[in-house]
């Protein structure tokens, strides 16, 4: 009897071990070129892989989109163009209870063949969609330069755990924050959402608010790559920025390298015209800015995003629609619009006729369905 119990340990061992190994070989039955091997999402690559090839040109192109939500249309948009995700504004929230909100957004998350990115800007203080309803919080969080002189980083540490677990309550997984940016001087325009002090200081400020958001389960995003600085208003006007690159990289960069260390899955991309790099192309739509600057100089291989595409500093500069095909190739993985059906027709064609090549499609949606995989929401 224990020589019959001895043999089939054997072969039971025997049968897992050749199970691991053939898991093993499928797992490695693509080679990937060595650029790619430490991307930040590289370990989802093949799950990815195997997604994208069951997806149409159509389905890829329409996971490049971070559309602006609108209740009545979600459903016809997810049937028909297959978009990567949505970003919700305090409008969609206010007529709404905990309750209803996650049940509409669960019933556009069954509809969807991909899983549905739901974003939101919950910065606190100046900029919160959520929680300035009272049926979501008692009180709207406040700012981080509030809370840091509450309580330091252990008070930010709390109240973004308690941010990421309400989000992810109501049926959202991304929260468009923390904002990146440097400014020390409480005139310019986007002091109010910044951490307040100066590059050292934010670039710490960045690093702990990336940890919580992970430790947390809810994917962050930063902004305002290459840095806002003091400039104007972009969601009305353009904003030239004439500042010297030695600035960027001496100061505005540094929160963002700290971020991009501490494994920030996205970055977004400001409308601010970076002149000591382009003085054509706001960086949203500048492959100088883009790919030049944050994919090789600052080795960012994770999700980049532009900030939306219908602000006034953006239709300054191209006819309508052709922003999405410049965002695109100049590196962007997604697109943040409220006109999404056109800028979607526009990107398919351009890939269609050549302009925007199917390997750039591919690169941008392999990554976008790892960071799905690695946020768990494959």
């Amino acid at each position: 009897m224990k020589k019959i119990l001895i043999v089939l340990l054997i072969v039971f061992i025997i049968c897992t071990g050749c199970g691991k190994e053939e898991k093993k070989t499928v797992l490695q039955d693509k080679v990937w070129p060595d650029e790619v091997l430490d991307d930040l999402f590289f370990d989802y690559y093949q799950e990815a892989s195997e997604v994208m090839e069951k997806m149409s040109l159509e389905e890829k192109v329409g996971q490049l989109f971070l559309v602006r939500y609108d209740a009545w249309s979600a459903k016809e948009q997810i049937k028909n163009y297959y978009p990567g995700g949505y970003v919700l504004f305090a409008k969609d929230f206010e007529d709404h209870t905990k309750a209803t909100i996650k049940n509409e957004l669960d019933s556009n998350q069954k509809l969807s063949k991909i899983p549905l990115t739901f974003a939101v800007d919950e910065e606190g203080g100046y900029v919160t969609r959520v929680s300035r309803f009272s049926q979501f919080r008692s009180e709207k969080f406040q700012s981080n330069q509030y809370y840091y002189n509450l309580g330091g980083y252990e008070k930010l540490k709390e109240i973004e755990e308690e941010k990421a677990k309400l989000l992810l309550s109501l049926g959202l997984n991304m929260n468009l924050a923390p904002v990146a940016d440097v400014s020390t001087n409480v005139n310019d325009f986007i002091h109010i959402r910044t951490f307040g002090k100066d590059a050292k200081e934010t670039s710490t400020f960045i690093s702990n608010m990336v940890g919580y958001a992970k430790d947390s389960g809810i994917s962050s995003c930063l902004k305002h790559f290459p840095g806002y600085g003091n400039n104007v208003d972009t969601h009305t006007g353009s904003a030239y920025d004439k500042r010297s690159y030695e600035t960027f990289t001496n100061s505005d960069y540094l929160p963002f390298i700290s971020g991009i260390k501490a494994g920030v899955p996205s970055i977004m991309v400001s409308h601010n015209v970076m002149e000591s790099v382009d003085s054509t192309y706001p960086a949203s739509l500048s492959k100088k800015v883009i790919t030049g600057e944050l994919r090789e100089k600052l080795e960012f291989s994770g999700i980049v995003i532009t900030d939306d595409l219908a602000m006034d500093a953006v239709k300054s500069y191209v006819t309508e629609g052709s922003a999405a095909v410049l965002a695109i190739n100049a590196g962007n993985d997604m697109i943040i619009t409220s006109d999404f059906e056109t800028m979607y027709k526009e990107v398919l064609k351009a890939v269609n006729s050549g302009i925007i090549e199917q390997e750039t499609i591919n690169n941008a949606v392999r990554r976008i369905i790892a960071w799905k995989h690695a946020y768990q929401l494959m």
